[in-house]
């Protein structure tokens, strides 16, 4: 499993199949060697089983904390989903101003990526009573988020939780608009 979460970054979609393929046909093998005088539909009961629409899973026994038997299934590289790296623009500078939404864009959707991150962006969500500090409205799934830094990391700012919020798009638009002052935001937020 670590080793498909690894290169599910890149085209390895077809691999994963052929990789589950070559691992069905040698416990095939392995489960036919170990019972020379069962037919295939006995070895097919025995470790295989059928799992939403796929059929044939390899399963073992397990007993549980509780003591209860439970099945132990066979994980599938193919289920997978395959997540695109997306690289970074050539242009970008951390320490250019007009570069600043781009990149806090970038470091929302790394954060909503792993399960670090979405701690990271649930404890900001909590803080802030689930309200956007400058709409004082509800920040919900629906309406969708930009995570956005107090001090812009050109000036200086750092990534800790102190220096972030979590804003609508369109208010996070509104506060890199040259006529709305960084004051503002942080009057608001100061309520939370």
């Amino acid at each position: 499993r670590g080793w498909v979460q690894y290169h599910r970054h890149v085209v390895s979609k077809a691999i994963f199949s052929a990789l589950d393929h070559n691992i069905f046909e040698i416990l095939w093998q392995w489960a036919t060697r170990r019972h020379p005088h069962k037919n295939a539909q006995w070895i097919r009961r025995k470790y295989f089983c059928a799992v939403n629409a796929k059929n044939w899973v390899f399963f073992g026994s397990a007993t549980g904390k509780t003591g209860k038997q439970r099945k132990a299934l066979l994980y599938s590289a193919a289920q997978m989903p395959i997540q695109r790296h997306i690289k970074i623009r050539g242009q970008a500078n951390p320490y250019d101003p007009a570069w600043e939404v781009y990149l806090e864009q970038r470091l929302g959707t790394k954060m909503n990526a792993t399960l670090a991150g979405k701690r990271k962006l649930l404890y900001l969500w909590k803080k802030q009573n689930g309200l956007c500090p400058v709409c004082n409205q509800k920040i919900t799934p629906q309406t969708g988020w930009h995570n956005h830094h107090l001090v812009e990391r050109s000036k200086g700012g750092s990534d800790k939780a102190e220096n972030r919020v979590l804003l609508h798009p369109n208010c996070h638009r509104q506060v890199h608009n040259p006529s709305f002052s960084v004051g503002k935001l942080r009057l608001g937020f100061q309520g939370v």
